[in-house]
């Protein structure tokens, strides 16, 4: 029963309860948004402007329990007009967010699709320089094989032949022939066969590598140049860090024959002048430096001989890059390898 009302034509009425008038008389405060559902919300929204709903529930002071429930209806236009504001805010922050973080990811996944396509282009290239460093290195190897048979055979062959020809010479099988004739002849086959011998060994050294299994590749780059300098007998300037990492036996064999054919390649055509050799480690790139003082040469004919060709296919062969710098002030070699691509892994 509506008890008093500022439209007395309400007082007397009862009505309903009503779903937000049984929360109020529960003990609990309802505050409902333009949302009218008594019977004189007609005669409410004819003021024209939404409502605010307020249901207070009265306590008896006495004994606690609710005994009846006042409605306000305060007219709520600026409410409306404050939450509409607000709602547009929401959105416009909500859709400038989103978008926001719509264009950081389309940036981060456009970077890493390009990043990915770069580095599917790079492997796409080391496999192709590795193919051709291949098939490259077969060819070198077949030259190499038809010198190294030419060596024997103009060297030691011939020195060996000439020898075993002598053997059967009249010197030796006259029996006239006196005692110093048959040494004298014994010597000269004596003779042949120490320079055979000699040449062998020569052709051999520049075969076997020295057991550089078990040294750090520091040692082993080392090794070629303190090699180099007991065979020559020249100076040269040496900037070598020391690596002791787990570098793979292919890598310090490279390193190796790398430090031992630019040194021979400066003796040979700058008699050793102003030889340098560098190593060094940046991140899981290794690089070998080898320069001399000599007049250089031309580009074009670095690759017509044995030596720098067979090098450069030995290092694409491992995914490496090798570089030639020529001119009147020098040559230096530049040899770079990553230690940890799966092809010297």
């Amino acid at each position: 029963m509506i008890l008093y009302s500022n439209d007395k034509k309400l007082m007397g009425r009862v009505v309903p309860p009503g779903e937000n008038r049984k929360r109020a008389f529960n003990g609990e405060l309802v505050a409902k948004f333009d949302e009218v559902d008594d019977p004189e919300s007609d005669a409410e929204r004819a003021v024209g402007e939404p409502l605010l709903e307020i249901y207070n529930p009265i306590l008896q002071p006495w004994s606690g329990q609710v005994v009846a429930v006042t409605e306000f209806y305060e007219r709520a236009g600026e409410l409306e007009r404050s939450l509409t504001r607000a709602r547009f805010r929401s959105w416009v922050v909500t859709i400038t967010v989103t978008a926001g973080f719509f264009l950081i990811l389309s940036a981060i996944v456009l970077r890493g699709s390009r990043t990915i396509e770069h580095q599917l282009q790079e492997n796409l290239d080391l496999t192709l320089r590795v193919k051709k460093g291949s098939q490259r290195a077969v060819a070198i190897n077949e030259k190499f094989l038809r010198r190294v048979g030419a060596d024997l055979h103009d060297g030691p062959a011939q020195l060996m032949a000439y020898a075993a020809l002598r053997m059967d010479s009249e010197q030796i099988l006259s029996d006239d022939s006196t005692r110093a004739t048959r040494e004298d002849e014994i010597a000269t086959i004596k003779e042949s066969l120490d320079e055979a011998i000699r040449d062998i060994r020569i052709i051999c050294r520049g075969l076997i590598l020295p057991h550089i299994e078990t040294l750090s590749v520091s040692e082993a780059a080392r090794r070629a140049v303190e090699h180099y300098q007991s065979r020559t007998g020249a100076s040269v300037d040496s900037a070598i860090e020391p690596l002791n990492d787990e570098i793979p036996v292919a890598v310090k064999i490279c390193v190796y024959r790398f430090i031992q054919e630019g040194l021979n390649n400066g003796w040979r055509h700058a008699e050793g002048k102003g030889q340098r050799v560098e190593l060094k480690l940046l991140g899981n790139e290794i690089t070998v430096i080898v320069q001399d003082a000599g007049q250089g040469f031309k580009a074009e004919n670095a690759f017509l001989g044995l030596g720098l060709s067979g090098l450069r296919e030995r290092v694409e062969s491992l995914g490496g890059k090798f570089e030639i710098d020529s001119s009147s002030a020098g040559t230096t070699l530049t040899m770079s390898l990553n230690i940890q691509d799966p092809i010297v892994s």
